[in-house]
């Protein structure tokens, strides 16, 4: 194995590329130069995109337009669900869609390397990124919901500590322990979890599938409002040099609820504690 230099070389060589980009217009950016290199470079032999990246499910139509006007060539929608942490265990869920043969290749290259299970979405290429969308929304409205909980637990002189205390007894899901965690001791670290940015874009395209199909979904609207709360509150501090971390993990959404509530967005050590009884 070797480290190709362009964009090119790995369109030409590899038989199996795997994209994992930041963004839609990346990602149209990549498939543009793959495009480019393979229409001069016409391949003799099956050729299978595979593409990892949450994007809006519209652009999954128009790669397969690019990618299919190349001879031997295939795309294969396949976003992964999970944290980072996921990947390097092996535990990341994939959701596929795309040609049935194509799927099944990808699918032994990926399970268990870093995955343990694929959702298979069937032929149509926009599936599989609406699914991540939806299966989104579920990681982003439960983010919401620990940060009201906690918040009003600060308010109330209860304390967050044992609403996550609560939590891991009663509903010990692990992307609630791990992400109530981050929310309890303010460890929002984007370098090691999911930095804000991308939970801004991910609420984005959310928020515009909800448009797109009539179908509110409030939750992710108040988290995408407290994300960019969030954010604000960091540009400023890194403006004057305050800032914790270089980059903000999407948990800091807490942030939002905590500012609503007039308490310290990013710092709970600056919280009055407990509520007076009368």
């Amino acid at each position: 194995a070797r480290v190709a230099q362009t964009l090119s070389e790995i369109a030409i060589q590899c038989d199996v590329v795997i994209c994992s980009l930041g963004s839609d217009d990346a990602v149209k950016s990549v498939y543009g130069q793959f495009v480019a290199a393979l229409q001069a470079n016409k391949p003799t032999k099956n050729k299978t995109f595979v593409e990892t990246s949450t994007v809006y499910p519209s652009l999954a139509g128009e790669l397969d337009i690019l990618v299919s006007s190349i001879p031997h060539c295939h795309l294969v929608t396949s976003p992964v669900c999970g944290p980072p942490a996921m990947a390097e265990t092996g535990k990341l869920i994939l959701v596929m869609s795309g040609d049935y043969r194509c799927k099944k290749e990808v699918a032994h290259l990926l399970v268990p390397a870093i995955g343990r299970k694929v959702l298979d979405l069937g032929g149509n290429l926009e599936k599989a990124p609406t699914f991540k969308l939806i299966a989104n929304s579920l990681v982003l409205g439960s983010l919401e919901v620990l940060a009201e909980a906690f918040t009003m637990a600060e308010k109330t002189g209860v304390g967050r500590e044992l609403v996550l205390d609560f939590i891991k007894e009663l509903i010990p899901a692990p992307l609630l322990i791990a992400y109530g965690t981050k929310m309890v001791n303010d460890t929002f670290d984007g370098s090691i979890g999911f930095d804000i940015s991308g939970g801004i874009k991910d609420a984005t395209h959310i928020r515009r599938l909800t448009q797109d199909q009539n179908t509110p979904m409030p939750a992710v609207d108040v988290a995408y409002q407290h994300l960019l709360t969030a954010r604000a509150l960091h540009q400023a501090q890194l403006a004057t040099g305050e800032a914790t971390y270089q980059s903000l993990d999407w948990s800091a959404l807490v942030a939002g609820t905590r500012v609503a509530a007039g308490l310290d967005g990013l710092d709970s050590n600056k919280h009055m504690g407990v509520v007076k009884e009368d």
